[in-house]
């Protein structure tokens, strides 16, 4: 989907269409209906606090304002764009339409998050451009937004074919397009190169992905070992033999939030708890939404100095039941020494599966408050 968040929220609002708009401010962005029925809404410029980006439109993107950067660094870059809130109900109401309308050609569907699926075509009747024609307005109708496709020999190709030609892309490559399409595009456009690879091949002047496929072997293992160099070999030929996965178990489901200003671990108790509870709440939410139990439970906390520390517990009885995750959640607490001010709390549950015969729900319980049951010798 093309920038999704950000087109979802275009159709709520039309009369941002063609310009700069960043989503991913709170409640305070929320637009105003002013006496004659138009709306004023928040300006980036405005922005004060320590979130991160969610999506921005491409309008905002040619200002250099992409998703998971600071808001306060993308306000210094587009002081002017425009600032929405979040609506994570309505954007996962619109990608369970999108999706609707690709399983209406095939079941051959590997689900790749809110926003992204792979599909098995092959057997399919017709040329691809037609395929892909018929499947972009199939999207089109169902939701009022656009795609871009790619049809290609596997999933590496795919994916990155899918990037092309955005927004409204339809791509389509062959093996023989190597030369002309992928050998020029930058190493980092292959998923899977990551930040410090790609760093690393730069240095050794590999800064295409034509580069790599004019690389000798053994240079390669000599600098990144045997086993990514053989996957780097493969993937600038655009040799992938991955299949599409119709059905997966997640391994885990989590919610975090960074707060506005660092909070005191005895001084924001109540608020801290607040937020602890609620994130219990939605990964809880999140598991009885998609029909899964776990059996670990564990947090993240991230410390004013960076510091992030995790901590883990494996209950007896797999569950998706909010108290006992906070049950959980709050053992894992007990571990951590609170000793810092706090940036970031997070929820997660793993080790997943979907309710049988033997699983069961655990019946709610009251627990204290996670953070009541700290000992107040903390520091200030």
């Amino acid at each position: 989907m093309d920038a999704f968040f950000a087109s979802v929220e275009l159709l709520r609002y039309p009369e941002l269409r063609g310009q700069p708009v960043v989503v991913g401010g709170g409640r305070n962005a929320m637009p105003e209906t002013l006496p004659d029925g138009t709306r004023r809404f928040a300006r980036l410029r405005d922005y004060a606090g320590r979130g991160v980006v969610t999506t921005s439109t491409y309008e905002a993107r040619k200002f250099g304002v992409f998703s998971a950067m600071g808001m306060m660094k993308a306000a210094q870059l587009a002081p002017d764009a425009f600032l929405l809130p979040t609506d994570f109900e309505s954007y996962r109401h619109y990608s369970r339409l999108f999706k609707a309308a690709i399983a209406s050609f095939t079941t051959q569907i590997e689900n790749r998050g809110i926003d992204e699926i792979y599909i098995d075509v092959s057997d399919m009747p017709g040329e691809s451009a037609e395929i892909g024609k018929r499947m972009k307005n199939a999207v089109y109708e169902a939701t009022g937004l656009t795609c871009s496709i790619c049809i290609a020999p596997n999933k590496l190709l795919a994916k990155i074919g899918s990037e092309l030609d955005k927004p409204d892309g339809l791509t389509i490559l062959t093996m023989d397009d190597l030369p002309t399409r992928i050998w020029p595009l930058a190493a980092r456009k292959v998923n899977g190169i990551g930040p410090k690879a790609n760093e690393k091949l730069a240095a050794l002047g590999l800064v295409t992905v034509g580069d790599i496929a004019a690389a000798d072997l053994g240079f390669l293992q000599t600098h990144f070992g045997s086993t990514y160099a053989a996957w780097l070999a493969r993937i600038a030929q655009g040799q992938d033999d991955r299949d599409v996965v119709v059905s997966s178990t997640p391994k885990s489901m989590s919610r975090e939030t960074t707060f506005e200003r660092d909070l005191h671990p005895k001084h924001d108790r109540t608020t801290l708890s607040a937020k602890f509870t609620d994130l219990c709440k939605r990964v809880a939410d999140d598991l009885q939404r998609k029909g899964y139990v776990g059996r670990t439970v564990g947090i993240k906390l991230r410390f004013d100095d960076f510091r992030t520390v995790t901590r883990d517990l494996t209950i007896p009885v797999a569950t998706a039941d909010a108290t006992e995750i906070r049950r959980a959640a709050t053992e894992c607490l007990k571990r951590i020494p609170l000793d810092r001010r706090l940036r970031l709390l997070g929820v997660r549950v793993s080790a997943l599966s979907v309710p049988g015969e033997t699983d069961a729900f655990v019946a709610p319980v009251q627990v204290e408050l996670p953070f009541d049951a700290l000992d107040d010798s903390v520091s200030s």
